[in-house]
């Protein structure tokens, strides 16, 4: 119910209408109760229009109350010998909802009909790239299986699959025009932290055992034989991505940076940023082209990996500072048993040029980053030692994290067998080499100034390996199930998009909630359908995060019975801009 105020000038009257849904499903209002003439309401309050209005929307509410309490009961009747309607759908999803209200305010929809003035079809675009998106977070699975799970939406697609498989072709080639506008309007819903920039890069393997023009043969994260592809992506300082590409799987992970890069800089208005990786992406080249203009780096440094002269400088336990102190002190002397210590991070700072740079290298040591280290090799031992004592043919380490890099062969035979009962045994001295490095860490800048910042910058980069977590596990970024160029690199566009709509719902819940307890949420959100003259109810459990999300989306869809009515208005309203959103 709400206030309306009809008259002439000088005889207006205040009533409370009630709006109404007629049988042939259009809106109407109706007269509801008349609070009285205009004039005289407005002497009542002394002529102050603010506090008459807030009054009569009081009253309204106090209404709308009364209204629900009388007539908000509904009767449903069941037979007991009557079967369902044979292949009608009773349970929807509804969990999409939620995501519908984002994407409806990063506007893709006016995305998509930019891009349809540029092509020639017929399909709806939008539909079709929101419910893939929609798919990936709910129930993650091909496209074919994607298009089916869509069904049990209560908007089920009125697109064919095939046009699935051709929209696949327009998402890739706007995939750069996709990318720039909705970083413009996510503005809209979280401005966007872009003062640090983080860069990685994964790769996704493919069942297949002969390589293309795309999927190539080359260095598996996951240790795989199979042609793989690589993916590049950019994060703000807030976990939120920036944007993405896909290259083959043979290119060298730091070539990947500038063409990502300086589609960022020319597409996204983004020109000043501290930009921040890890050491395989951090090669001279790459640091050089993040020297120009207002930009700047912070990049992990191996130490390993440090000429054995400037290693043992960096190493040598003297010359530290504790954060936010200018004392100097020496490790050898800390009592890493004190809690205080034990939780502190102590620096030294190396001057470095390299080439036509003035660098500085940070080494930080933490006695707990020190502690945690030693409980992870300590396990890795432990597993060796398993290794050692068992029979089975031992295997060869092929990464630096395999116990078998602490495990070694002590003796062989002319002909390259092994001798029996002396072949395996622990490698003390590869043991002590790595403890030699327990509790320290590295990075190379360009900055000047705050050295805790700057620790502070490099420690938020686990973010963006949190964002590929997601992306592998719960949005199933693969197996991939089509095999040509474009599409394969459609199939990305959904997961990127399906992150960050995950990612915006996050900030906008604002509360704690683990990405699992957030996701099973959503996938468990269904009604069912009463009857199809009737209605729904939802079968699913009333949370703590469910009603965080109704709050934050401003609908609700956790009422005992949902009319067909009042569940389209809340379709409606997901498509609807927020008036608090609509800035543009």
């Amino acid at each position: 119910m709400y206030i309306c105020i009809t008259g002439s000038q000088n005889n207006r009257d205040v009533y409370i209408k009630h709006s109404y849904r007629k049988e042939n499903g259009k809106t109407s209002s109706r007269i509801y109760k008349k609070l009285g003439k205009f004039n005289d309401l407005l002497q009542q309050f002394d002529g102050d229009y603010e506090r008459m209005m807030a009054w009569a929307k009081g009253e309204a509410k106090k209404e709308t109350d009364l209204y629900t309490q009388t007539h908000g009961k509904v009767t449903v009747e069941f037979s007991k010998s009557a079967c369902i309607p044979l292949n009608e759908r009773r349970s929807f999803h509804v969990g999409y909802l939620f995501l519908q209200s984002l994407c409806t305010q990063l506007r893709l929809d006016k995305i998509c009909r930019t891009i349809r003035g540029r092509h020639r079809f017929k399909y709806d675009l939008n539909a079709i790239l929101t419910d893939l998106v929609y798919a990936r977070i709910l129930s993650p699975a091909s496209k074919l299986g994607s298009y089916e799970f869509c069904q049990t939406l209560l908007e089920p697609p009125k697109y064919s699959l095939q046009d699935v498989y051709r929209a696949l072709s327009i998402i890739a080639e706007e995939s750069d025009f996709i990318q720039s506008e909705l970083y413009r309007n996510s503005n809209y819903l979280q401005p966007r932290n872009k003062r640090i920039l983080y860069y990685d890069c994964t790769n996704y393997y493919f069942e297949i055992e002969e390589e293309d023009d795309f999927r190539r043969y080359g260095k598996s994260k996951e240790n795989r034989p199979n042609p793989i592809v690589t993916m590049g992506m950019f994060m703000d300082a807030d976990g939120i991505p920036l944007a993405f590409d896909v290259f083959p799987g043979n290119q060298n992970e730091q070539t990947t940076l500038k063409p990502l890069e300086s589609k960022i800089l020319q597409d996204f208005g983004c020109s000043e940023f501290i930009f921040c990786s890890d050491a395989g992406l951090g090669s001279a080249g790459n640091r050089r082209f993040n020297s120009f203009g207002n930009r700047a780096y912070v990049i992990t440094h191996s130490l390993k990996k440090m000429k054995q002269e400037d290693q043992k400088i960096a190493l040598n336990p003297t010359q530290f500072r504790k954060v936010g102190s200018t004392s100097f002190i020496d490790l050898s002397t800390l009592d890493e048993t004190d809690e205080e210590t034990y939780n502190s991070i102590y620096y030294k700072e190396l001057p470095i040029v390299t080439g036509d740079m003035d660098e500085t290298l940070i080494v930080t040591y933490s006695p707990k980053y020190k502690a945690y280290q030693k409980k992870i090799r300590d396990r890795q031992i432990e597993r060796a030692v398993k290794i050692i004592s068992s029979p089975d043919k031992k295997r060869k380490g092929k990464s630096q994290n395999d116990p078998m890099r602490f495990v070694k062969k002590t003796a062989f035979t002319p002909d390259g067998e092994i001798a029996e009962g002396q072949a395996y045994s622990l490698d003390e001295e590869q043991i002590q080499k790595e403890e030699i490095y327990d509790g320290f860490y590295a990075v190379i800048t360009n900055l000047e100034g705050d050295v805790s910042e700057i620790i502070k910058i490099n420690k938020q980069r686990w973010e963006i390996e949190e964002n590929f977590r997601l992306m592998k596990t719960e949005f199933e970024a693969r197996p991939i199930y089509v095999r040509r160029e474009d599409r394969i690199k459609a199939h990305f566009m959904t997961c990127f998009i399906s992150l960050l709509l995950y990612r915006l719902l996050e900030k906008r819940l604002g509360k704690p909630y683990t990405s699992e307890q957030i996701l099973e949420t959503l996938r468990s959100m269904k009604v069912t359908l009463l009857s199809s003259a009737s209605g729904y109810v939802p079968s699913y459990t009333r949370s703590e995060i469910t009603d965080t999300l109704h709050k934050t989306s401003g609908f609700r869809t956790d009422y005992e019975f949902i009319s067909k009515a009042s569940m389209r208005s809340v379709i409606k309203e997901t498509k609807q801009i927020k008036m608090q959103t609509d800035k543009k």
